[in-house]
């Protein structure tokens, strides 16, 4: 009798739950951004050498 009240309290026990919740949801977040920055791997290049170009085109004009 005092096995059953012992496992049934260890069932009922949830502090461990959450800990557990958030390990899944950390993992599932670094994954996306892993699988986000595999995506834009190649094109981030692109981008940099755009963002030069279109620096160095600008201008600024002063009034001194």
């Amino acid at each position: 009798m005092k096995m059953w009240k012992s496992v049934k309290r260890f069932h009922a026990e949830e502090s461990g739950a959450v800990s557990v919740d958030w390990v899944v949801l950390t993992a599932g977040v670094v994954t996306l951004v892993l699988v986000a920055m595999a995506g834009i791997k190649g094109k981030m290049t692109t981008i940099g050498d755009r963002t030069e170009q279109f620096l160095s085109s600008q201008s600024i004009n002063t009034t001194f």
